[in-house]
């Protein structure tokens, strides 16, 4: 067998009969100066424990194994990934673990101790539900190095009063930091999707809300953003309407997408304490 760690990635692909399947979202990055880039992106990995989710042929897999992480653990779902990263783990049995499962239905935070961070390009079609399942636990996370679709890294740090902002937008900002750190052209992904792909670092701020704040701020910003062409006092007419917004001081005639995160933490706030 060919060196798990120099054994170009289309080789990887062809032995183990792993071509991208569009039922799991799958396009795989191939090129390592493009995933050494994303590992550096997640700044200096010393002491840290390093979750990838969907590592497929193993590109990023191989570059987190390049930094000083202490541990690199490995979450892949398809049969056929899972044997080309048991082959780098028989390389790396001290730092690299592999867990076979589905991470939509896993609480990666029990994988590993803290402080541990996730690293990932995301399939297309998991991305934005793993990612607000991870922001609902965002207080357990340094750091999250996320690669979606162009489109889903554009909604995530959007501003108010811009097109791309919605409700992701307000949940990503409300508890983390998010910056759109890279964007990769399609080219660089076997196959090619249709669109370029964007690189998110979320950093989540040192004070999180409660589970019970979060549910609340996921009830408010699926009104507000479930008719956004609505006025608020019409969009949140299920959960308050005039006299939720009243309590949080804001206009009922504004639309969801001129409020502030401030404003959303209002709302959310005064929505719990109504619901509590």
């Amino acid at each position: 067998m060919a060196d798990p760690v120099q054994e170009p990635l289309r080789d990887v692909i062809a032995r183990h009969g792993l071509d991208a399947r569009k039922a799991l979202g799958q396009h795989f990055l191939l090129d390592p100066g493009i995933t050494a880039r994303i590992a550096a992106l997640a700044g200096d990995l010393t002491g840290r424990h390093v979750i990838e989710v969907g590592p497929g042929p193993g590109g990023l897999t191989r570059s987190l194994l390049a930094t000083p992480a202490t541990s690199v653990t490995a979450v892949e779902i398809d049969r056929r990934a899972v044997a080309v990263i048991e082959e780098l783990v028989a390389h790396f049995p001290d730092r690299l673990r592999l867990v076979e499962a589905d991470a939509t239905r896993r609480d990666l935070t029990e994988l590993c101790p803290a402080p541990r961070q996730i690293v990932a390009n995301l399939p297309y079609n998991v991305g934005t539900p793993l990612l607000v399942g991870w922001l609902r636990q965002a207080a357990s996370w340094e750091r999250l190095t996320l690669m979606f679709q162009m489109e889903v890294g554009e909604r995530i740090c959007a501003a108010p009063d811009t097109d791309h902002y919605g409700r992701l937008a307000v949940l990503a900002q409300w508890t983390c930091q998010a910056s759109l750190v890279m964007r990769i052209p399609p080219g660089a992904f076997s196959p090619p999707p249709k669109v370029y792909s964007a690189v998110v670092s979320l950093i989540p701020h040192a004070a999180q809300p409660e589970p019970a704040l979060f549910r609340a701020m996921e009830q408010v910003t699926a009104a507000a953003f479930g008719q956004r062409r609505k006025m608020l006092r019409g969009s949140l007419r299920a959960i308050g309407g005039e006299a939720l917004l009243g309590e949080a001081g804001i206009a009922g005639e504004r639309r969801a997408e001129t409020l502030s995160i401030a404003e959303f933490d209002r709302l959310a706030r005064c929505h719990a304490a109504r619901t509590a």
